[in-house]
């Protein structure tokens, strides 16, 4: 499906919609903790739905409220000794979610259960190593690396994991989140730097709202060079908190803050809070230093246009940012240097490639360095064709830019939003976004 979007500035005010980043985790440990746990979650999307069907193929129930999800656990979890009998030989369709395979994945094998673990589009071909290596040193049997399904068996012990901190803070989430279902000390040793860090603060966020504490604390290693620990020493499990509210989502709130630096009145967004454990909070210092007028309220955050201005962004703590932060360094005159973002190169789309490709489609000028870009801004661009492909982001990036463009825009494949953010455009319009859905 494509978008035609019409060149008409955003404004007003919307409401966020909820943390991906939690609810996945959050569901994760509800689906473990001895009762039923009500997550109060007003939005979901693609992503979470693909981490719900894993843990309902594993026997949770879970099921959407008018408030969120109930979700009531695993077969044995509410039993005196809290041990979890899930469904042994499951296949688990992660379907795109990177964030649902790279945290099910210890999961499973923590768990013991034979399973499978299958998904689509760039998934696969998506890395797991070196989560993959420290699960097979530390009992897991799996199938070959890159080849769908993949299938485990043997069960996982505890002990110590070593992982670099600059390829994917999921793999740290994913084992720490399995280490309650050891009932044993486990312990995860990152070596600096660590990069994508708040998404292990919002790990060790929720986990903590489920009953078991993270400790992390800074060491030199043998080598003389620096490590971060991770230790999980509950023996308890999960407990259920009853209720949790999600928080709104930093990440998708960005594109409204965007469209309001580049705007003319500006966009506000109810449901954030500033300081909230994501790091994609961010966002508010990083337009700030682009030029955009921050207001900072204790319902959430707005974003007014002022004069915009070229800046150095350094991603490395915050890689999602980048499309909606592009959107507006394409209309800042100057050259924006976005460096640490490597990474973006392993993500739905190589996001290095798109954002560029998207940009300079529009009419802009953007040109990859290294691990970075560097956009040439401009007051405004002509519009044009933008293929999405297959990347939520793009998506939303693409429709943000073309409020400023001075013709139409066609995203092909907007659909993709649905991934994040199946509101997308019905909210897109609520501000005053003009859009046309084409088949």
């Amino acid at each position: 499906m494509n978008a035609v979007v019409k060149p008409v500035p955003l404004t007003g005010e919307i409401s966020a919609p909820s943390s991906k980043s939690e609810a996945h985790r959050a569901l994760i440990c509800a689906a473990f903790a001895p009762g039923t746990t009500d997550i109060d979650c007003s939005s979901t999307s693609d992503d979470i739905d693909a981490t719900v069907e894993c843990l309902e193929a594993l026997g949770a129930r879970i099921v959407r409220t008018e408030r969120g999800f109930r979700v009531r656990p695993v077969s044995g979890t509410s039993a005196s000794d809290n041990v979890p009998e899930p469904t042994r030989g499951a296949l688990l369709d992660c379907h795109e979610s990177g964030s649902t395979l790279r945290f099910m994945l210890p999961v499973v094998c923590a768990l013991g259960c034979e399973a499978s673990l299958t998904g689509r589009g760039r998934l696969p071909e998506r890395p797991l190593s070196p989560l993959y290596e420290q699960l097979v040193e530390h009992g897991a049997v799996l199938s070959e690396q890159g080849v769908v399904p993949l299938r485990t068996s043997g069960k996982l012990t505890p002990g110590r994991f070593r992982l670099p901190g600059n390829v994917s803070s999921q793999y740290v989430s994913g084992l720490l989140l399995a280490a309650p279902l050891l009932r044993a000390p486990l312990e995860v040793v990152v070596t600096e730097p660590v990069e994508s860090r708040p998404y292990l603060d919002i790990t060790t966020h929720i986990m903590a709202a489920f009953g078991v504490e993270v400790s992390c604390s800074r060491e030199q290693d043998a080598d003389g060079s620096r490590i971060m620990v991770f230790d999980v020493s509950s023996a308890d499990g999960y407990r259920s908190p009853g209720s949790l509210s999600i928080g709104g989502d930093w990440s998708n709130a960005a594109f409204w803050l965007a469209a309001g630096a580049i705007g003319r009145r500006g966009v506000a967004v109810r449901g954030l809070d500033v300081s909230s454990p994501q790091g994609d909070r961010q966002i508010l210092a990083a337009l700030s230093l682009l030029g955009g007028h921050v207001l900072r309220n204790p319902e959430g955050a707005a974003m007014r246009p002022a004069e915009l201005q070229p800046a150095t962004l350094n991603v490395s703590s915050c890689p999602d940012l980048v499309p909606p932060l592009a959107a507006v360094a394409a209309f800042a005159e100057g050259t924006t240097r976005v460096v640490g973002a490597a990474r973006l190169r392993l993500k739905e789309s190589d996001r290095l490639e798109t954002v560029a490709a998207a940009i300079n489609a529009l009419g802009g000028s953007c040109t990859i360095h290294d691990d970075g870009l560097w956009i040439t801004g401009s007051p405004v661009l002509a519009g044009g064709v933008v293929d999405a492909a297959g990347d939520h982001r793009i998506a939303m990036m693409a429709a943000v830019m073309a409020t400023r463009c001075t013709g139409e825009t066609t995203i092909v494949g907007a659909e993709c939003v649905n991934k994040s953010y199946p509101n997308f455009f019905r909210d897109f319009s609520s501000l005053g976004g003009v859009v046309e859905m084409e088949a």
